[in-house]
């Protein structure tokens, strides 16, 4: 038997004056109630109470322990309040990681609206490119965009967006722009690092599907610098529209390409598991799904 419910039985019967109470008040019969009983007074090696037809009464050590047994169960229902809270009202340090660009231009003005709603919680960022091992580095959430590796952790899909080849009107005035994707070949490209096929950029038309090995002098392992580099006329970039959205708008670069498609970027929400999900990753998540929802507009 489980000795932590013998010690509740214990004291229920304690406190109820007697085996029938007890039985009633805990709905056992009073046969488990005296089970347990037996089952704790063999477990510690003393007789706790004195029974008699009419009355029970503790003994010398049945009173210490009772006493005891009070603290211990106060405690645990304590603590067993304190863990069922956290499962419902977001309170306490979420960890989370999100890609640099991302997390700055996408996540961070929202912070203030998301502690608004929940300000018993609080954020923890680390906005890092590489995917991070949320378990073995204690993260409760990451943020992740693209193809995911089957790692054995839940994902959410809260938005999506496309990539978009792009680069300055001067870059294009000084070297010509791209008519179909095999032209890239000619061009300088810029890559990025943590893309598997940094040097293979894919495009799907109503010709059918192009692979096209690029090649350039800068690759970096973050969007942005790409951005930066192909607003100074670096070379040709192909990135997410949540990156070069703002720059595609105002005319700083020019998309080109546009009658082909390059595969769809899934934006992800990942977590170690969905048992016992806590109320500050639950929260976080629905919070980025109403955020965001299916058209982000990245590209309006």
């Amino acid at each position: 038997m489980d000795t932590l419910t013998s010690m509740k039985v214990f004291a229920t019967v304690v406190d109820a004056g007697s085996f029938a109470a007890a039985s009633e008040r805990l709905d056992l019969s009073r046969a488990m109630v005296s089970k347990h009983m037996a089952h704790l007074e063999s477990h510690l090696g003393t007789r706790l109470l004195n029974r008699t037809t009419r009355r029970l009464s503790l003994t010398e050590s049945g009173s210490a322990y009772f006493e005891r047994c009070q603290h211990i169960l106060k405690d645990l229902d304590e603590a067993e309040l304190a863990a069922t809270e956290l499962t419902s009202v977001p309170r306490g340090t979420l960890r989370l990681t999100a890609p640099l660009v991302f997390g700055v231009q996408h996540i961070a003005p929202l912070i203030a609206d998301y502690l608004a709603i929940h300000p018993e919680a609080k954020l923890d960022f680390t906005l890092d490119d590489r995917n991070i091992d949320l378990v073995n580095e204690g993260y409760d959430l990451a943020i992740r965009i693209g193809n995911l590796a089957e790692t054995g952790l839940i994902a959410r899909k809260f938005a999506k967006d496309s990539l978009v080849v792009c680069a300055s009107p001067d870059y294009f005035k000084r070297h010509g722009v791209p008519k179909v994707p095999q032209d890239l070949a000619k061009h300088v490209c810029l890559g990025y690092s943590y893309e598997d096929s940094a040097n293979e950029w894919q495009f799907s038309g109503s010709d059918g599907e192009h692979r096209v090995s690029v090649n350039g002098n800068v690759r970096a392992n973050n969007g942005d610098l790409l951005r930066v580099a192909a607003l100074g006329g670096a070379g040709i970039t192909m990135q997410p529209r949540f990156i070069v959205g703002a720059d595609l708008r105002t005319g700083k670069l020019q998309a080109v390409l546009t009658q082909y498609q390059s595969r769809e970027l899934g934006i992800y929400a990942v977590y170690p598991s969905r048992r016992f999900l806590s109320a500050k990753v639950r929260s976080f998540i629905d919070f980025l799904v109403e955020r965001f929802g299916p058209n982000p507009g990245w590209g309006a």
